[in-house]
């Protein structure tokens, strides 16, 4: 994540040094534009660099995630150990929660190792006002689409009976998701698809302008994680594991 913040900001210098590239940038096909994920930003400011950028981190950080809430709920059955643990005195509860848990401590890691890179390489390259409460907007967002798609993870590994699946499923989800967000991007006739791609929950546009994220996308994505952590339980504890 370190070395994508890094190599990603690195090129801001050829963007910023002349008006050509934006100017490029400009003459691009709509469509073009939408699968680059370039949209309405001037790549030339540093704000709107990082916004181009921002997406590639997040679609990295989301992949990640999905396959990290897969594979932690399914390690053991795809390791052939799940009757190793499962014959300690501990309740099925306690095992999800455990795996949730140090699941979301390499989310938390790989979240604040992407905030302070993003902080760190963005004020290395900022000449203008800071930008550092953007930037932690940018990262909050991805924080909670990160959660999203782990909490995915999770539910399926949970539901599915061949664990060795769940990631791949998982993946594919979030694949579809980011379709989704290209898609809208096009059009507007389908701006209703929005609500089925985590990746437009939470506008670029707004947090560069500096209005935030919005609390409706907040709260939607906190009863999401919460519905996906909740099946993820119950789902959990009626499966017969594969040992």
């Amino acid at each position: 994540m370190f070395l994508l913040v890094v190599s990603g900001m690195s090129k801001y210098t050829a963007y910023s040094s002349s008006g050509t590239n934006n100017e490029v940038f400009n003459k691009m096909p709509h469509t073009m534009k939408a699968i680059l994920g370039i949209g309405s930003f001037d790549v030339t400011t540093i704000s709107g660099f990082f916004a181009l950028m921002f997406l590639y981190i997040e679609l990295t950080a989301a992949i990640h995630a999905a396959l990290l809430g897969s594979g932690i709920i399914a390690k053991e059955e795809r390791d052939k150990t799940a009757e190793f643990l499962m014959v300690k005195p501990v309740s099925r509860t306690t095992v999800v929660t455990s795996k949730l848990l140090a699941a979301l401590v390499n989310v938390l890691i790989l979240n604040l190792v992407a905030l302070f890179s993003s902080i760190i390489m963005v004020s290395s390259y900022n000449k203008g006002s800071d930008i550092s409460g953007e930037v932690t907007m940018f990262l909050l967002s991805m924080f909670i689409v990160q959660l999203i798609f782990m909490s995915l993870g999770a539910l399926l590994s949970a539901l599915m009976k061949n664990p060795k699946t769940s990631g791949s499923f998982a993946t594919g989800i979030l694949l579809g998701g980011y379709i989704i967000y290209i898609i809208t991007d096009l059009t507007d006739r389908l701006n209703v698809l929005k609500v089925l791609s985590p990746f437009k929950y939470f506008s670029y546009e707004d947090i560069i302008k500096g209005e935030g994220l919005s609390s409706s996308a907040i709260i939607l994505s906190i009863l999401l994680v919460a519905v996906f952590f909740a099946l993820t339980y119950f789902f959990y504890r009626k499966r017969d594991l594969n040992v």
